[in-house]
Order: C-alpha cells, then structure tokens, then sequence
C-alpha cells in the first residue's frame, strides 16, 4: 500500500504574469521551484485564494531570483497578477516513509520572496502582514 501525502507546498505565492498564447503550464523562478523540490514538468495542483480556482499543469523552470509565478495558456484565465495562489504537489509513500515523512513548504510575500520555509524563518513574522523588514541579526 502508497499513501499520497503532500511532498511540497509553495503557499501565497503572487501571480507576477500570464501569457495566454503560451501552450500551457505554470513558470515558477528555478530557485523558488528547487528550494521545495520541484522538477520541470513535475505535475502540481494550484489554487488561487482571490477566486476559490483550483486547476492542475506541470512546472517550468523560470529565471533563478526573479520570482517568476506566471500563468500559461488556458490556466492565464483563472487568475490574474496580483493573485495570491497556493502550489503544491504530491508524492506516493510507504506507510514507513509517510511515518518519516516531512513536506517542503515556502511561504511567499507579495514579492515572491521567501519569508519562511518549513526548516527555518527567514524574515521577521509580520512579513506574514505586509511589513518585510528583514528579521534582527544576533
């Protein structure tokens, strides 16, 4: 027996384009997609907090540290820029590996920065509010 369990989760990220003309899939910033194991043309669920959306396609890498998150082909009319969406995709476990098993998760601000991630705070916690002021150096 597999159980699906969430493998990683990519959450408040904002719609920063869409290309309708596109053939399809969703661009994330390479480093953003690695940071919370994702493959190119690795399947993901999506869901956009503005509109209740949710739509499956597949990833492709987009430029490392632009915090690229743009909507291509037929998913560019289920959100538009400013949208704040969650990311996420699935894995197959054992019931050993699901009692082990962890989620990669990133939680995003309105400029695709990381402001905290499943093994450490990045930013202070009223990032999560809109401040950005980056958290006190000991």
């Amino acid at each position: 027996m597999h159980l699906t369990l969430l493998k990683s989760k990519i959450h408040r990220a904002a719609v920063s384009g869409a290309s309708l003309n596109y053939e399809g899939s969703m661009t994330i910033s390479a480093d953003l997609a690695e940071s919370v194991g994702l493959l190119p043309y690795e399947r993901i669920l999506v869901s956009n907090m503005k509109n209740g959306e949710r739509f499956e396609t597949y990833v492709i890498y987009g430029t490392p540290g632009a915090g690229i998150i743009e909507l291509n082909g037929a998913t560019a009319h289920l959100g538009g820029i400013g949208d704040r969406l969650t990311i996420m995709n699935f894995g197959q476990y054992t019931p050993e590996e699901a009692a082990r098993h962890k989620p990669s998760v990133i939680l995003l601000n309105e400029r695709n920065e990381v402001i905290r991630s499943s093994s450490e705070v990045v930013r202070s916690p009223n990032a999560l509010f809109g401040a950005c002021e980056p958290a006190p150096v000991a």
